[in-house]
C-alpha cells in the first residue's frame, strides 16, 4: 500500500536541550561548588534564510516537593504541550531546604530567569515576555518571583505572568494550624533560623504579604479537596491580588486533592496555554480562552 500526504505546517518544530548549567552554588558545607541545571524546550526558527527570525514568549516551570525534594524533568512530557503551542519552556533546579534555608531557593529561581534573559537569542526567546509556573512549593516560589524584584538585577524585565498550582501563600496560617507539628513542618524547615523570629520570617516569605498593585496577571489552580495545602491558601492569594487591583483568575478544581491527576488533563492545560497566550501576548492559544475572576472545574 502507498499513501501520499499533503501537510500544512502550522506549528514549529520543538527541540529539547537537557541538563544546561545556569549557575553554580556552594555545596557540601561550602567546601565545593555544585551546578544548578535546567531543561529547555524551545520552538525552532525556520531554517529558510529569508524567513523572519521568530522570538517566542517563555515560561519557567518550578517543580514542587515541600522545598525538600524536586526533579526538574518530572513533567517535561506535559511542558512539551506548551512548547508545541509556541512557547520556550524551561524547568529549573533550585536548592532544597536541607541544602540552604530561605531565600536560597528564590535566589536560584531568580538566577534561572537572569540566565534565560541573557541566553534568550539561543533559544528563540523574547526576554521581555517571560512568565513563571509552579506547583505547591514551586507555586510558592513562582509567586514570590512574580511579586518581588530581583535585588541582583533591579533593572531586569519583570516576570510578566504567573500560573501557580495549589500555592502555599500565607506561612503564618500554617504555623498557627493546630494539626501541624511545627518542629518538622516543611515551612519551618525552609525558613530555618531566620533573624527577627519565626512569625516575621513567615511573613517575609509569604506571597499574600508581597502583593501590590503592580503584580502581573495570575492564574491560580487549586483543588477544593486539597488536604496538604488547603484551598483557602489559593483563595487568600486570589483575594489579596484582587483587592490590590491585579488581573487574577482562580480556578477551583472540583474534588481534586494535592498534585491530583485532574491537573494533568487536557482541559487544564488548555486553560494554562490560553492564559499565557493572553498574558504574554503569545501565539494563538491551543485551547479555549478563559475569563477572569473565579471559575470552578468539576472533576
Amino acid at each position: 500500500m502507498k499513501k501520499k500526504m499533503t501537510v500544512n505546517p502550522v506549528r514549529p518544530q520543538v527541540t529539547a536541550v537537557c541538563g544546561v548549567t545556569f549557575t553554580q552554588t556552594d555545596g557540601w558545607f561550602g567546601h565545593v561548588r555544585r551546578d544548578l541545571r535546567m531543561d529547555i524546550l524551545y520552538p525552532e526558527t525556520p531554517r529558510n534564510p529569508d524567513a523572519v527570525a521568530l522570538r517566542y514568549p517563555g515560561v519557567l516551570w518550578i517543580c514542587g516537593g515541600a522545598w525538600l525534594d524536586m526533579d526538574r524533568s518530572a513533567h517535561l512530557a506535559y511542558l512539551a504541550s506548551l512548547a508545541r503551542c509556541g512557547f520556550t519552556v524551561a524547568s529549573a533546579e533550585y536548592r532544597t531546604s536541607n541544602l540552604a534555608p530561605w531565600p536560597a531557593a528564590l535566589e536560584d529561581i531568580r538566577a534561572a530567569l537572569r540566565w534565560l534573559r541573557r541566553e534568550s537569542a539561543r533559544y528563540n526567546l523574547d526576554p521581555s515576555r517571560i512568565g513563571v509556573m509552579g506547583e505547591s512549593a514551586g507555586g510558592h516560589l513562582a509567586s514570590m518571583a512574580a511579586l518581588t524584584a530581583d535585588p541582583a538585577s533591579p533593572d531586569a524585565e519583570p516576570v510578566r505572568a504567573a500560573c501557580v498550582w495549589y500555592p502555599p501563600s500565607d506561612f503564618s496560617a500554617f504555623l498557627r494550624a493546630d494539626s501541624r507539628t511545627a518542629s518538622v513542618s516543611p515551612e519551618l524547615l525552609l525558613l530555618g533560623d531566620m533573624p527577627g523570629g519565626t512569625e516575621e520570617a513567615a511573613r517575609q516569605a509569604s506571597p499574600v504579604f508581597a502583593v501590590s498593585s503592580g503584580a502581573p496577571p495570575f492564574l491560580i489552580l487549586h483543588g477544593n479537596a486539597d488536604t496538604v495545602v488547603p484551598f483557602g491558601q489559593g483563595l487568600a492569594l486570589h483575594d489579596a491580588l484582587e483587592q490590590a487591583g491585579a488581573d487574577v483568575t482562580l480556578v477551583e478544581i472540583g474534588d481534586a486533592g494535592h498534585a491530583d491527576l485532574r491537573f494533568f488533563q487536557d482541559s487544564v492545560w488548555e486553560e494554562i496555554a490560553a492564559f499565557f497566550s493572553r498574558a504574554l501576548g503569545g501565539p494563538v492559544p491551543c485551547g479555549k480562552p478563559g475569563g477572569t475572576g473565579k471559575r470552578t472545574v468539576s472533576g
